[in-house]
């Protein structure tokens, strides 16, 4: 047997085997759309996946083989990703870390100066019982850009406001105005 025999052979038998695993994966498809009742709801990136295989597949075979979705729609959908992609518009997120945002930094600066003896790892459990997610790092930055020292200096040093605030039963029951007089006669 020569090569091309060979080659031929090795060939159909592959395309044969290919054939089948589609039909397979066709039926299969279509049981399981059979069996699920309502629309099927996709992420974007799943949208993307099918839609970019769909677009290399074309039109004549998504008809065969798209349950889940028109065909149309989506084509539609490749159209629509393509042409995000160049439009050049501000939809596109910045590289890097997203920013924290402007009312979480401000309830970590307000429990820092409110807790004085709180470290960045007490904020962030703080946050965390309230649902919020943050790092003690995250935390850290916050407090060094509002010129919050760390806890074991924001603790030695305190306020008027602090002082006055922890010390207000005493400083109310206090009389500045009375001056006691001792004399020879008592009081």
């Amino acid at each position: 047997m020569d090569w091309k025999h060979l080659l031929a052979y090795i060939t159909g038998t592959i395309d044969q085997e290919l054939l089948l695993r589609h039909e397979y994966l066709v039926t299969e498809n279509r049981i399981l759309r059979h069996q699920i009742t309502g629309r099927v709801r996709l992420t974007d990136g799943e949208r993307k996946t099918l839609a970019e295989i769909g677009q290399q597949l074309g039109k004549q075979a998504l008809k065969e083989v798209a349950k889940i979705v028109k065909p149309d729609t989506m084509l539609g959908w490749h159209r629509t990703f393509v042409a995000q992609k160049f439009d050049g518009s501000q939809q596109h997120e910045p590289p890097g870390r997203p920013k924290v945002d402007p009312e979480l930094e401000a309830l970590i600066v307000r429990m820092a100066q409110e807790n004085r003896s709180w470290g960045y790892d007490r904020i962030v459990g703080a946050l965390a019982n309230l649902g919020l997610t943050v790092s003690a790092q995250t935390v850290g930055n916050i407090l060094k850009r509002h010129g919050l020292p760390p806890a074991p200096e924001r603790k030695t040093t305190t306020t008027w406001k602090e002082f006055i605030r922890t010390h207000m039963e005493v400083l109310v029951a206090t009389d500045f105005f009375t001056a006691e007089v001792w004399t020879l006669g008592g009081w």
